[in-house]
């Protein structure tokens, strides 16, 4: 009898045992949509040369200055040094818990964390670090600078980096190299994600009481580089850590081949240009093509010392153009704003400035599936959009939408003309030459420049504004008075010529662009003062679909309602990114969707 009676204890225990929920593994990777695309053994991305050679130099230059080093706060914004963290010459000093891999959508692998413990529904993230991760001063990562990092960001930091606690129900150390988040409500699917690409910073090397003093002293981080010198405003030199802990990490290899990294500032983009020439500056990715074929004639091209090349991408084209501050009466309206868009003559423009190279930007996720154009909105769509009934015109439903197309010639009086209208029945006049608002007043704006391809653009909208009495200032400002008003939102009307770059998996960027939170907030990107519940509905649907149709539906939403609210008077682009380089670099064979890496190159061995 005690031997059935043990038999059936046994029994029900495992049966109980079984039926508890069950535990999700630690993973090498994770993804917004689906599963990584490489398998755990992976030894490095597909876009890499793993057999790279180290050494050398390398001097990339921006235009612009800076009077800081510490990229997470709000002061000098816009103005700290470039390289600390950066999506285009690499997070050289500071690292995220996770890698992010630019040949898919959305899938981060280990790096700081060499796992995470993902819940299904994503109510909560555990980050298993990496035992051999260490700060540059030899220091080891542990849970407690992941613990500090949010600390600092939510009372120190600037968005969004300050915002990310708000989502955060509590933040444990789990052990002595494990962290865990869990979320609240407020929290979207994306969100473990975010956390994942967010930089941590070592509790030890920082002072949170002066965390958001701006600081040219060189900072420690976990990444391949440190600072070696600073020119303020003028030169930064990154000097590569022999001892970097994670050279060995898949995730890692192949990256960071230069034993020196400088970034030089110029004032303007022409100054830029000719210190390529020289030799000074590495690369050039100058974006005007007749420029750029006009300036590639110099003796070092023929020669064959210097390349260009052309690289394919498979992700939305840049989105540039004229953007309104919408928070000023005179922008507030968006039929103004619509009419203020048919009146840039992008035919014009394409055929006496780029040689006819560019095509027109309609959307905001151009040649993608999540665009808008040439997909009529379907009933997910439809069930989105219905709480807000004419937000949307039957064009930019039906996907058939498009800006107006003139005869080129500069003076095309059938778009002049339906613009004209259009401006009329909002209470708009002309009289004496000259555009009056529906209270008498000239109509009247200024377009901030910061470089003289710029200035061009704008005097070709100012030429086609003043055909009906619109008056336009032009005004050009070095780059640091430009990052102010920005900050500030203290501006009219700016070219965005850097634009908006968008991927196939857009995600929580959307709501510093476009949220009606960010509109309110200093220092954030949402430029054009958006604040629409529409499109933070919409966001919102984005951030949490299950599905990738859902998921689709609502980027196509939002599509729609951005390009409805003509919040931007969109320019063009080119479908290739344009590089020329001095022929002592060497790049991988592979350009991943997202477009070459100049953290995977290398300097050719003398």
């Amino acid at each position: 009898m005690d031997r059935v009676l043990v038999r059936l204890i046994a029994a029900t225990s495992f049966l109980a045992l079984s039926l508890l929920p069950s535990q999700s593994e630690p993973k090498h990777g994770i993804a917004m949509q689906g599963e990584p695309a490489l398998p755990p053994d992976y030894q490095h991305f597909d876009y890499v040369n793993p057999d790279a050679p180290k050494g050398g130099s390398v001097t990339y230059c921006v235009v612009g200055s800076f009077d800081n080093l510490n990229p997470f706060i709000l002061k000098s914004l816009r103005t700290t040094a470039r390289g600390m963290i950066d999506t285009v010459y690499g997070n050289l000093v500071f690292e995220p818990l996770m890698q992010r891999s630019y040949d898919e959508p959305f899938s981060l692998y280990g790096l700081l964390a060499d796992s995470a413990d993902m819940d299904p529904e994503r109510k909560s993230i555990e980050f298993h670090l990496n035992p051999n991760a260490k700060w540059s001063d030899g220091q080891p990562v542990t849970p407690e600078d992941v613990l500090f990092t949010y600390d600092v960001f939510t009372d120190k930091g600037r968005p969004p980096y300050s915002d990310r606690m708000s989502m955060i129900a509590k933040l444990e150390k789990t052990g002595d190299h494990s962290v865990k988040f869990t979320f609240n409500d407020k929290a979207n699917r994306e969100f473990p994600l975010i956390v994942a690409l967010t930089p941590i910073v070592p509790k030890h090397a920082f002072d949170k009481d002066t965390f958001d003093k701006t600081t040219l002293k060189p900072l420690i981080g976990s990444g391949p580089y440190t600072v070696d010198k600073v020119l303020p405003g003028q030169r930064i030199v990154f000097k590569r850590n022999p001892d970097y802990w994670g050279k060995d990490t898949p995730s890692k290899r192949g990256f960071d081949n230069f034993d020196q990294i400088t970034i030089e500032y110029f004032l303007n983009a022409n100054a830029k240009t000719e210190a390529f020439k020289k030799g000074i500056c590495a690369l050039d990715d100058e974006t005007d093509p007749v420029k750029r074929e006009r300036d590639i004639d110099f003796p070092a091209f023929r020669r064959g010392d210097v390349k260009e090349e052309y690289f394919n991408t498979g992700i939305p084209p840049v989105v540039t153009g004229f953007l309104f501050n919408t928070r000023l009466p005179k922008f507030a309206n968006p039929v103004v704003r619509r009419a203020l868009g048919m009146l840039y003559d992008f035919e014009w423009a394409n055929k006496n400035l780029f040689g006819g190279k560019f095509n027109r930007t309609m959307s905001y996720w151009q040649n993608s599936e999540l665009s808008a154009l040439g997909h009529p909105a379907d009933d997910r769509e439809k069930a989105l959009l219905a709480p807000y009934p004419g937000r949307v015109p039957p064009d930019v439903m039906d996907g058939t939408w498009h800006p107006p197309v003139t005869d080129g010639s500069g003076q095309d009086r059938k778009v002049l003309k339906a613009a004209f209208e259009l401006l009329r029945s909002a209470g708009f006049r002309v009289q004496d030459g000259k555009m009056l608002d529906p209270q008498g007043n000239p109509f009247s704006f200024e377009i901030l420049t910061s470089s003289q391809d710029e200035e061009r653009l704008a005097s070709i909208y100012q030429r086609t504004l003043e055909k009906i009495g619109i008056g336009v200032g032009i005004r050009t400002l070095d780059g640091d008075q430009i990052q102010s008003r920005k900050q500030r939102y203290d501006f009219e009307v700016l070219i965005g010529t850097s634009g908006f770059s968008n991927s196939l998996s857009p995600g929580s960027e959307q709501l510093g662009r476009w949220g009606s939170v960010a509109a309110k907030t200093e220092g954030s990107f949402n430029l054009a003062g958006v604040a629409d519940p529409a499109i933070d509905a919409a966001i919102d649907a984005m951030l949490n679909a299950r599905t990738k149709e859902n998921y689709v539906a609502a980027v196509r939403v939002l599509d729609r309602l951005l390009i409805s609210g003509n919040y931007i008077v969109p320019m063009q682009y080119n479908t290739q990114q344009w590089l020329a380089y001095w022929s002592y670099l060497e790049h991988p064979q592979k350009t991943p969707i997202f477009g070459y890496q100049l953290p995977t190159w290398w300097r050719k061995p003398n």
